[in-house]
C-alpha cells in the first residue's frame, strides 16, 4: 500500500532522526509547544497526534476519553485546561503506552509518580511533576464547545517531533509536498554544513551567513545540484 503524505513525512523524520530543532527550522522557527520538556532523556519520537483534554484539576475526562480512543502508534497529546495538579501518573501512563500502544505521551501539564515513570523509561514529555494528583470525578464546568472544536482542529491529526530539546508540532495544514522537500533540504544542508566545518575547516560565518560553499563551489556539483532542486521544490505553492 502506498504511504500517505503524512506517513511519508513521519517516515523521513524517523529514518533521518530529524530533530525538533531542525523541524522548527523547516517551519520557519515556529511549532514549539512552550514549556514542555522530556521526562526521560535520549528519546526521539515522531508521530501523528491524537488529542484529548483534562479540565479543572480532574482527570475524569481523561479516563473517559481514553476508554474508546484509538491511539495505537500515535502520540497522545493531553491538553491541560485549568489543571494545576498532576493530571495522572504511572497507572494511566502504563495503560496509554503498553495497553493502548501509543508511541509517546505529551502533556502541557504536570504528572506524578515521576520515580516510576523514569524507572520504566517511558517516552513522556510534560511541563513538570507534582506529588499531588487531580481528582477522578467531574469537578466544575465542562469544556466549552468552541474551545474543544478549536483544540481538536489544531492538534488532532498534526505531527509532533519530540526529543531532548522539547516538542515541535507540524499543524495539519502544513503537511504538504513542500514540507517533504523542506525536510530533505534541511538534511542535505546539514550534511553540507558539517562537511564545510569538519573537512574544509571553514568558519561558521562563512558557512551559515556567507554560504561560501555556494559562491566558491567548494562542494561536489551533484550535491549542489540536488540542493538547488530541493530549494525549488520547497518554494512551490
Amino acid at each position: 500500500m502506498t504511504p500517505t503524505l503524512k506517513e511519508k513525512v513521519i517516515q523521513i523524520i524517523e529514518k533521518n532522526r530529524i530533530s525538533s530543532t531542525e523541524t522548527g527550522d523547516v517551519l520557519n522557527k515556529t511549532g514549539h509547544i512552550e514549556g514542555i520538556l522530556p521526562l526521560t532523556a535520549g528519546m526521539h519520537k515522531v508521530g501523528e497526534v491524537a488529542f484529548i483534554y483534562a479540565i479543572n484539576n480532574s482527570n475524569y475526562e481523561v479516563h473517559k476519553q481514553l476508554a474508546d480512543i484509538d491511539i495505537e502508534n500515535k502520540i497522545l497529546f493531553i491538553y491541560n485546561v485549568n489543571c494545576t495538579d498532576a493530571i495522572f501518573g504511572d497507572l494511566v501512563s502504563k495503560f496509554i503506552l503498553l495497553y493502548k500502544q501509543a508511541k509517546a505521551i505529551v502533556v502541557n501539564g504536570k504528572l506524578r509518580d515521576a520515580h516510576t515513570l523514569k524507572k520504566e523509561n517511558y517516552p513522556i514529555w510534560c511541563s513538570g511533576v507534582s506529588p499531588i494528583g487531580c481528582v477522578n470525578f467531574p469537578n466544575g464546568p465542562v469544556i466549552d464547545n468552541c474551545l474543544y472544536t478549536s483544540l481538536k482542529e489544531n492538534y488532532d491529526g498534526a505531527i509532533m517531533v519530540c526529543d531532548d530539546s522539547g516538542v515541535v508540532m507540524i499543524p495539519p495544514n502544513k503537511i504538504n509536498p513542500q514540507l517533504l522537500a523542506k525536510l530533505e533540504l534541511i538534511e542535505l544542508q546539514e550534511d553540507i554544513w558539517f562537511y564545510c566545518l569538519d573537512t574544509l575547516k571553514m568558519t561558521t560565518f562563512d558557512i551559515v551567513c556567507e554560504k561560501k560553499y555556494l559562491k566558491d563551489k567548494l562542494v561536489d556539483d551533484e550535491l549542489l545540484k540536488k540542493l538547488s532542486e530541493l530549494q525549488g521544490q520547497a518554494k512551490k505553492q
